[in-house]
């Protein structure tokens, strides 16, 4: 029987936000004594919690991420464990182990500063050669549980995006795969007209 572990994490008002982007705000506004029915309302950017960025959004790409192909956001995984990097190198072992078509997940452990300022100024970044290791190894998306592959001007985000793999930010619960020597990674964006998309990612055992 199939195990299926949670690796995004909660939508709910005022939730943690890229600085700079607009609040998330999730309010109840029908109630059923008053109202006969129960209705919640949600204000909410593409980038908030955990979402999939596509090329639209750092490059002048004009496919939103309805059009992408839904083979793109299922695919076998492949999580690797890069914790206490700041700054996240290739590894020879990552030859054999990375696979074409995979979805890499990069395990760092600092999502449990979700919530906190340092969260989003201090957090691990993905060498230059590591980038060009999964362009070279043809994978359809990465996953991080952080904020982002890089900082100001987002080059890896470009690079990643001129071949075509997506991004994953702000995973969670990746350490439940820690000893998971096989799983397949399920991520479908909303059917949405925009740059980026909202995803409950999970991971199937």
């Amino acid at each position: 029987m199939a195990k299926y572990i949670d690796l995004s994490h909660d939508i709910i008002d005022g939730m943690p936000i890229y600085p700079g982007d607009g609040p998330v705000k999730l309010y109840q506004e029908k109630f059923l004594e008053g109202d006969e029915y129960n209705s919640f309302r949600l204000e909410i950017g593409m980038h908030a919690g955990t979402h999939i960025d596509t090329p639209m959004h750092l490059t002048n790409s004009k496919i939103t991420i309805d059009k992408i192909a839904l083979d793109t956001f299922v695919g076998q995984g492949c999580l690797l464990d890069v914790r206490n990097e700041d700054i996240i190198k290739y590894k020879e072992e990552y030859l054999d182990k990375v696979s074409e078509n995979d979805i890499v997940l990069l395990y760092t452990n600092y999502d449990y500063k979700y919530g906190t300022e340092e969260y989003y100024t201090k957090h691990p970044v993905i060498a230059k050669e590591l980038a060009d290791f999964f362009i070279h190894k043809k994978i359809k998306m990465i996953g991080i549980d952080f904020p982002s592959p890089d900082r100001y001007p987002f080059e890896i985000h470009k690079k990643l995006f001129e071949h075509g793999i997506l991004i994953i930010e702000n995973l969670t619960n990746l350490w439940k795969l820690l000893y998971v020597d096989k799983f397949e990674v399920i991520a479908f964006p909303l059917k949405i007209k925009a740059e980026a998309s909202m995803v409950r990612v999970v991971a199937k055992i």
